[in-house]
């Protein structure tokens, strides 16, 4: 019985949620008083909350539409922000830190490869200027998509 007492609460639910009909619960709540008082009480709640009126702006869903879109704006345009900083930030002071260690690197790669001194400034230079260059890109990337998002 508690699985018949179920099975019609549930229809009763979506009867009146998804506008279902319930028709085969009918004899069950012939039978049980339980599932009857909650089909009735189900139903007297339904009909109270739809006989208040609440009164709102014509134009309140336009103006909610405009202010989700304004935010969204927003938030969109500040998504890489903090992120552009922190990772400069911390390339400044990985970049810092290891100069020394990656200046002996490469110098020992131009003693033993023969690369002219010219090479290893430039791949020293290189060095400093890759992960400014990724952050630029991420960043172009990012703008680029938003503004394809918003046409």
């Amino acid at each position: 019985m508690p699985n018949d007492c179920e099975r019609t609460r549930r229809a009763i639910d979506a009867f009146w949620v998804d506008g279902v009909d319930s028709g085969p619960v009918d004899g069950h709540l012939a039978e049980c008083s339980a599932c009857a008082e909650f089909a009735r009480r189900t139903e007297s709640a339904i009909l109270a909350a739809r006989a208040v009126s609440v009164q709102v702006p014509r134009d309140l869903a336009f103006r909610t539409q405009f202010r989700v879109s304004l935010r969204a704006q927003e938030m969109r345009g500040h998504t890489w922000g903090w992120a552009l900083w922190v990772s400069l930030a911390l390339s400044w002071a990985v970049g810092i830190a290891s100069a020394p260690l990656v200046w002996r690197g490469l110098e020992w790669i131009g003693r033993n490869t023969g690369l002219p001194e010219v090479g290893v400034r430039l791949a020293f230079g290189l060095w400093w200027a890759a992960p400014a260059a990724i952050a630029a890109g991420l960043w172009a990337f990012d703008k680029r998509r938003i503004e394809e998002e918003e046409r």
